[in-house]
């Protein structure tokens, strides 16, 4: 016969492993996570671009999946890639074009996952140093604020400056990262305009400190800058390290999801107490307004879509001699299959 207190015991083990099924089933579904801990780099994380990593990891996401991640945040994109390129980064929070300048210097890094759909970049000339701005040629000679020098912020600056026929050695480019340091190195003068994300664009222009004369900040603007969809914020990897760990990626895809659909139906309000107070850059309404104003561009469901590889090689080419796109090869530039997986998995 067996004692009650046996009997006890085997419920209670039961009914752990029952709760423990029911907390993870993507975890069983998808297998054993090959690297549970990882290093995630990201350059300017409190800007809207990088939102639904702000929010996946707030909210617990990455969590949910078996993850802990570590995020390291630096001044611009170029500083996270080098930090995946140099081994102290797993994975990175940044944007699609550099797994095309990568694959034409044949390192092969990949997207995973897509957090926008437009690059949510505008540029902006100083109303105090450059007052009578007419035309992109004024900027001759004139200092340019990025996030950091060979981040997208200035991939962006040399495709405008390319239209009115300027190369990027026509202009002084400086880094200033994506928070209170732009905001500061405009108003003081020390960069006569700006190509940066909001929040800090849409502080600027709100207070009549810029003009914006190129904005991709919305779908319509993004299709005029472009030509076509432009994929932008992503998770990229290297391609080596998602055949290692395709389970690994997959956890990371579901989290980004999960975020892309809470900021579907969130609020603005809903936005201001997920994200650290020093996102607000010590105005919440303004903030707020900016939200407003970069919403479209978040993804919807982590699909890099089928035109956009080729929009981002065309537009990169036409400014980057260096970058051939006859030698690109688009379909090593991103997998939708970790983030169509995800899609099903959140389907509600």
């Amino acid at each position: 016969m067996i004692s009650p207190r046996f009997t006890r015991r085997q419920l209670g083990l039961a009914a752990g492993a029952a709760a423990a099924t029911l907390a993870v089933p993507a975890l069983r579904a998808q297998g054993r996570i090959e690297k549970p801990k990882l290093s995630l780099a990201v350059g300017g994380k409190a800007a809207f671009y990088y939102l639904p990593l702000t929010i996946s990891e707030q909210l617990g996401y990455f969590k949910a999946e078996g993850l802990d991640v570590e995020i390291s945040d630096f001044a611009g994109g170029a500083k996270s890639l080098q930090a995946l390129v140099g081994g102290s980064a797993d994975v990175v929070s940044g944007a699609y074009e550099h797994t095309i300048n990568m694959q034409s210097k044949n390192q092969f890094i990949q997207s995973i996952v897509l957090m926008g759909r437009a690059p949510q970049i505008a540029i902006g000339v100083s109303t105090k140093t450059m007052a009578g701005y007419k035309s992109l040629k004024d900027l001759k000679g004139k200092r340019i604020g990025v996030s950091a020098p060979g981040s997208s912020t200035n991939m962006i600056a040399n495709l405008v400056l390319s239209r009115a026929g300027l190369q990027p050695s026509d202009v002084s480019i400086v880094g200033v990262g994506t928070s209170s340091g732009a905001l500061a190195a405009l108003r003081s003068g020390q960069i006569d305009a700006m190509s940066n994300t909001d929040p800090v664009m849409t502080m600027l222009e709100q207070k009549g400190d810029v003009k914006i004369i190129s904005d991709t900040r919305t779908l319509k603007g993004t299709q005029e800058v472009f030509g076509g969809p432009m994929p932008a914020a992503c998770l990229y990897v290297g391609a080596d390290f998602a055949k290692a760990n395709p389970n690994t990626c997959q956890a990371l895809a579901n989290a980004i999801v999960h975020g892309l659909k809470w900021l579907q139906t969130a609020g603005p309000g809903d936005i201001s107490k997920t994200v650290p107070e020093a996102y607000l850059l010590g105005d919440r309404a303004l903030y707020l307004a900016s939200f407003d104003k970069v919403r479209e561009a978040i993804a919807v469901d982590g699909l890099v879509p089928a035109d956009g590889p080729k929009t981002a090689l065309t537009a990169i080419a036409s400014f980057d001699p260096t970058v051939k796109a006859d030698k690109i090869d688009l379909a090593k530039l991103y997998t939708n299959d970790f983030a169509r997986r995800a899609k099903d998995k959140f389907k509600a």
